[in-house]
């Protein structure tokens, strides 16, 4: 539960209506619920009030409203890299015939906020707008691997440690060890670590100060690959996490023509006007 107040609260009733996937009745909610019944029908009000929640009576539910649709839309937009990296996204997914994901990290977790599929897909847990582990995905230790040491001390300890198959780096003190032959590396594996049957690498996005602002992994089935083929394909991985970080750095500091013509011409974002 959230300890930031009142809003920290509300926040949390509306997180707990989302991950149900689907429309709510009020008793699901309560039996799930830390608050009171009469807290939380409070808080539900004053959420459906304000159109982050919509309530339908006839079936006596409640779902995600259209205004959060609509914030989400914004937040996607200015906040996530994937408007900046579908068309690299695009030439890579082209070029390799692989699986591509995009993720930034999220509260200690890999939110995946893009995807391209194979030429032949495969089933697998990620999807855009899903929340992984990023102690055993390779996009998240790729991320974690280069994080400053405070800020990766920090992230670590927010980490399940669940163990999701036999290859999984269950405890602190092994992924701390990999994430120093990360480092060492330039990429991060994974080896079967989340998912049976599913291998990658990674490498982390990072600005030209070194911030870590997402990670970019290629994909693939041990039927249809190897680590042998996936390491053949890393400096495209490393030269497309460039081209996304170099872009995404354009996008969020526009550089301004100095004695422009008058003073109010400057030259604009490179993605500023760019729709979903």
């Amino acid at each position: 539960m959230s300890g930031d107040g009142t809003v920290g609260k509300a926040m949390d009733v509306l997180d707990q209506v989302a991950a149900f996937g689907r429309p709510v009745r009020f008793g699901a909610l309560l039996e799930a619920s830390p608050f009171p019944k009469a807290t939380l029908y409070r808080f539900l009000q004053t959420l459906t009030n304000q159109r982050l929640l919509a309530y339908d009576p006839e079936h006596q539910t409640y779902s995600v409203g259209v205004r959060l649709v609509r914030l989400a839309h914004a937040a996607w937009n200015q906040s996530s890299l994937a408007p900046i990296a579908r068309p690299h996204l695009d030439a890579l997914s082209h070029k390799i015939g692989l699986t591509v994901h995009l993720a930034q990290l999220d509260h200690g977790q890999v939110l995946y906020v893009d995807k391209r599929n194979a030429t032949q897909p495969i089933e697998m847990f990620s999807d855009a707008g899903k929340i992984g582990p990023a102690y055993c995905t390779g996009v998240g230790k790729a991320m974690l691997a280069f994080l400053p040491e405070e800020e990766q001390s920090r992230v670590l300890a927010q980490q399940s440690y669940h163990r999701f198959t036999d290859q999984t780096l269950a405890d602190p003190a092994s992924l701390k060890a990999e994430l120093a032959n990360i480092v060492t590396r330039g990429h991060a594996y994974d080896r079967e670590e989340h998912e049976p049957g599913i291998i990658c690498t990674a490498v982390p996005i990072r600005s030209s100060k070194g911030q870590v602002l997402g990670g970019l992994s290629i994909t693939g089935s041990t039927r249809d690959t190897d680590f042998t083929k996936l390491d053949g394909l890393v400096p495209d991985l490393r030269i497309t996490a460039q081209a996304i970080a170099a872009d995404a750095e354009a996008w969020r500091s526009p550089v301004h023509l100095s004695q422009a013509t008058n003073d109010t011409d400057k030259v604009q974002p490179k993605y500023g006007g760019m729709k979903q």
